[in-house]
């Protein structure tokens, strides 16, 4: 979504404006909050209500400064993606979260089991333990096939293989790797799961260096 885009919209479940980042808190709370529910993105150098947009000073450093924060504030390690986006004369700090696979996060000086955060609207609440344990169950539906391998992209899959072991029931289409869970969306990109990755060569295709990989494919 664009900058323009961003701006027509209003703070909400999944977005959050902030002027600057002289409350760093803030901006990791939201953070924490749009990983553990449905994802979203944080705009620094507009101002909320507003939406008036002042620009971030010396926007390097405050993307580094940014950076830092994450890493060292935000358990378990989130890698959200940053961007510098120029908008007439200044610049702005776009964050952007998908909803993690290893919720719940949280903020490390808080712990836990008290530094859990949700998105409720466009506020950030406190998760309770019950809607911690509910992200930790969330978490626990996904099979150990069905874990991204985020080293690699769709491409590897052997999709020649995988259609032959599919075709005495169907006939498999592009599409469909999404839907039986051979690939799956990781950080915003299709990758291959580790299920899908190896049922791909069940027939034994000579293409195949390691099993459902192609031979230019190298996994993690």
């Amino acid at each position: 979504m664009s900058l323009v885009d961003l701006l027509q919209s209003h703070e909400g479940k999944t977005l959050e404006f902030k002027r600057d980042l002289s409350s760093p808190d803030g901006v990791l709370k939201s953070l924490v909050a749009f990983a553990n529910t449905a994802g979203g993105t944080v705009v620094i150098g507009v101002e909320d209500g507003s939406k008036r947009v002042h620009g971030v000073t010396a926007v390097l450093k405050a993307e580094e400064q940014l950076a830092n924060l994450i890493a060292d504030c935000i358990r378990p390690r989130l890698v959200p993606e940053i961007d510098i986006v120029p908008w007439r004369k200044v610049n702005v700090l776009t964050v952007h979260v998908y909803p993690s696979n290893t919720r719940p996060h949280y903020l490390e000086r808080l712990g836990p089991e008290s530094g859990v955060f949700i998105r409720v609207g466009s506020t950030n609440r406190r998760a309770d333990s019950t809607q911690i344990e509910e992200l930790r169950r969330l978490n626990r539906i996904d099979t150990f096939d069905e874990q991204p391998l985020p080293g690699l992209d769709s491409e590897a899959i052997d999709f020649r293989a995988a259609s032959e072991l599919f075709a005495p029931y169907r006939q498999l289409r592009p599409q469909d790797a999404k839907t039986l869970r051979i690939t799956t969306e990781h950080q915003g990109r299709q990758v291959p799961t580790i299920g899908g990755s190896f049922s791909s060569a069940a027939t034994g295709s000579p293409n195949s260096q390691m099993p459902g990989f192609r031979r230019d494919a190298s996994p993690v």
